[in-house]
């Protein structure tokens, strides 16, 4: 079997991390989303949102940790890996907030392809904020519409994960892997 990368996308509170969370239970092996961990080492650091404060610096440390997290599931033993949010994500929420990005940005895009992708409808329902997430619902549904035209400019099918259980969900994407 061929090496599948996978990645689950969506806006903010679609469950994602739910979904891989679930997944790992399940004995697959999962990349969790890791803007919380760059959000929550700069506001230990005394920075409250560093993408809102310094959005270039965030994003250029969640592409690095995203293009890592890729190679490293090109050298996991198993042949299917499920990642929370890809590389062109980095480069649709720059474009949600209107700021210009180096053009590694778009290369590493190009070069660094997923071989299925799996999208996640805004669910207000299970829409939840937090103290990483400060995007209200309206929000979410810009990101929602930047996301899907980031990764159609570079050439992904997004499968749509239907609204349902938890259960339902991960039953739906493995039946499609």
């Amino acid at each position: 079997m061929q090496k599948q990368i996978i990645v689950l996308i969506g806006g903010p509170g679609t469950g994602k991390s739910t979904l891989i969370n679930e997944l790992v239970a399940r004995g697959y092996c999962c990349y969790p989303e890791i803007s919380r961990q760059v959000t929550l080492e700069a506001q230990q650091r005394g920075i409250d949102q560093l993408f809102l404060e310094q959005p270039l610096l965030f994003s250029e440390m969640l592409l690095e940790g995203r293009i890592k997290q890729y190679e490293d599931a090109l050298e996991e033993p198993d042949n299917v890996v499920f990642i929370d949010r890809g590389i062109p994500d980095v480069v649709a929420y720059m474009d949600y907030i209107g700021d210009d990005y180096p053009e590694h940005f778009v290369k590493a895009c190009e070069d660094f392809k997923y071989t299925k992708t799996f999208i996640l409808p805004p669910w207000e329902e299970i829409y939840e904020c937090d103290t990483e997430r400060y995007e209200n619902f309206e929000q979410a549904l810009t990101i929602q519409k930047h996301l899907v035209e980031t990764y159609k400019k570079y050439g992904y099918d997004l499968i749509e994960v239907p609204k349902d259980t938890v259960d339902n969900r991960i039953l739906y994407i493995l039946d499609k892997i």
